[in-house]
């Protein structure tokens, strides 16, 4: 038996609603349970059933559709629905990937687009479903104490030899006994990423990238030529 995701739909366009509404249909594992024209419309559907996946169209009225993201993802990280924007340009990929977005379609897209994204959606969705909340957070060693640190307050982590340099959100750095490998085997795969032998960072953090580098905050970070090609496949939907 298959296990569908419950969907909804934004999209002010009442033909691209209608042809997404047609993608769920051919898609076995979906289940639309309803379409809106905007954000405001969803509140309510969002607050008190169970919907595993948001459709959103970028370019709204009122609310646009990137800022009523970032409001969810501030709201409930971890708790919020899986979301597959949808757009008619590329301009605010890089805002998607930081509201932890599937997927970020180009009008027009095809089905083909749309099932993959999809599948991702499924994946992930399921993933998340066998977290508890041990993962939340990770422990470190600070001089003879455990202290917990919670995994969305990290921005980046660095290397000081035997030690490791722990950079979070309320700009404090914390010294901790750890090796780099230790905590990259640590930190969440979806969520932190090695861009150099002496920097991993937290993937949602990332405020801009040029090139091979990456800025968060006021630190520039270069990705060096051992961890390219990784960083290559995760943002190629993006950048």
């Amino acid at each position: 038996m298959i296990t569908k995701l419950n969907c909804i739909i934004i999209d002010d366009d009442p033909d691209i609603s209608a042809i997404v509404s047609d993608f769920v249909s051919e898609t076995p594992f979906l289940h639309l349970v309803s379409t809106y024209n905007n954000p405001a419309e969803a509140i309510d559907i969002l607050s008190h059933s169970d919907i595993n996946l948001i459709i959103l169209d970028i370019n709204l009225p009122g609310i646009d559709g990137m800022t009523f993201a970032k409001t969810l993802y501030e709201r409930s990280r971890r708790a919020m629905p899986r979301i597959i924007f949808i757009s008619g340009s590329g301009d605010h990929a890089l805002d998607g990937y930081k509201v932890d977005a599937i997927d970020y379609l180009l009008k027009p897209f095809t089905y083909e687009s749309f099932f993959k994204a999809a599948v991702k959606a499924k994946m992930h969705t399921s993933s998340l479903g066998q977290k508890n909340d041990a993962d939340d957070h990770i422990f470190i060693k600070v001089k003879d104490e455990l202290i917990r640190v919670s995994l969305n307050e990290i921005l980046y982590v660095e290397s000081l030899k035997d030690y490791i340099k722990v950079f979070t959100k309320d700009g404090e750095m914390t010294i901790a006994l750890s090796t780099m490998k230790a905590m990259e085997e640590r930190l969440p795969q979806d969520c932190f990423m090695r861009i150099h032998r002496s920097f991993i960072v937290a993937l949602d953090k990332i405020d801009a990238i040029q090139h091979y580098t990456v800025k968060i905050g006021k630190t520039t970070i270069p990705v060096t030529e051992q961890y390219r090609q990784q960083f290559k496949e995760h943002f190629k939907l993006w950048v």
